[in-house]
């Protein structure tokens, strides 16, 4: 977070420098090719996560490379825990700046490094997802389910814009907030969808019904960081996920699946904001709770779905 992300005491989100299109036809000057792109991310960040649940979801694993930055980040941005075979890059910075020397914001993960231009694609996370749903079909594993259906955009986009709005962006909103008016604000706002959301899923299995699709990669980073992280670091603590039956519920449903549980990963997502986010824990300590059972039976079979 930066001074310029803090207006009249409410979070605004930096927006996304770098917004290029990888496309199937290469209409965009970046086609969607095995082996030439690859992923950055961080296990703790959650718009990094569901791009590895989709990557995973989707079999690009041997499509599209993955670098891992370490999860405590400094004021030099991330780091590379070794520097990365690909690019050499030691601080993601470094390709940033490699791309853009004028570039002043936040080094932010996830980024698409294309490998043949020696570029940064793009850091627009919202967009990242859809475009590996979308452009990268030709190269999806046989099976892999269509996460993005046409016929389903409409509704996805509009849950997927609330989602956003007041709980993936939400929290981090009420978290970062200087004012008790930007806080109550966004707070309020993070409980009230919540609600909504334990209404939709009493009876559906997944936010669309019976199937999976972009809405649940959306949410599900949130909900797994949310007892951990985000109840209290972020002071988001009138009732934990475990407290909303049909959430946490949904959450373990999600987290039995390899794609999600086997991309969760609570050491990275814990030590980056306790350690990382001096302003708000300025001792670094990381507690030792919740003690959460993610394998606890969920119950959600009996809705359908896969």
């Amino acid at each position: 977070m930066t001074a310029q992300e803090i207006s009249s005491g409410r979070f605004v989100r930096q927006a996304n420098r770098f917004t290029g299109m990888i496309t199937a036809d290469g209409s965009s000057g970046f086609t969607a090719e095995p082996g030439r792109y690859r992923l950055l991310v961080s296990y703790a960040c959650p718009w990094a996560h569901r791009t590895l649940i989709v990557r995973r979801l989707l079999g690009l694993e041997e499509v599209i490379g993955l670098g891992v930055v370490d999860p405590i980040r400094d004021d030099r941005g991330w780091r590379f825990p070794e520097p990365d075979p690909v690019t050499g890059a030691t601080f993601l910075s470094e390709l940033y700046l490699a791309t853009d020397p004028s570039y002043e914001g936040r080094y932010t993960v996830p980024c698409v490094w294309d490998t043949v231009t020696g570029t940064m694609v793009t850091n627009d996370f919202p967009m990242i997802t859809t475009m590996m749903e979308t452009e990268f079909a030709a190269h999806h594993r046989d099976g892999a389910p269509d996460l993005y259906p046409e016929a389903l955009r409409p509704e996805i986009d509009e849950l997927n814009e609330l989602v956003y709005t007041t709980v993936n962006n939400g929290v981090y909103k009420a978290g970062f907030a200087t004012s008790q008016d930007a806080y109550e604000e966004a707070f309020d706002a993070l409980f009230d969808t919540f609600g909504l959301l334990e209404e939709r899923l009493a009876g559906r299995r997944y936010l669309l019904g019976d199937r999976l699709t972009e809405a649940d990669v959306r949410l599900y980073p949130t909900l797994a960081r949310f007892d951990p992280v985000y109840f209290s670091h972020f002071k988001c603590n009138l009732r934990r996920l475990a407290d909303h039956p049909h959430l946490w519920a949904y959450a373990r449903d999600l987290y039995s699946l390899p794609a999600f549980g086997g991309t969760t990963d609570f050491d990275h997502i814990k030590r980056h904001y306790y350690v990382t986010q001096r302003n708000i824990n300025p001792s670094g300590v990381v507690p030792k709770g919740p003690l959460l059972d993610w394998t606890a039976p969920h119950g959600r079979d009996r809705l359908g779905g896969a």
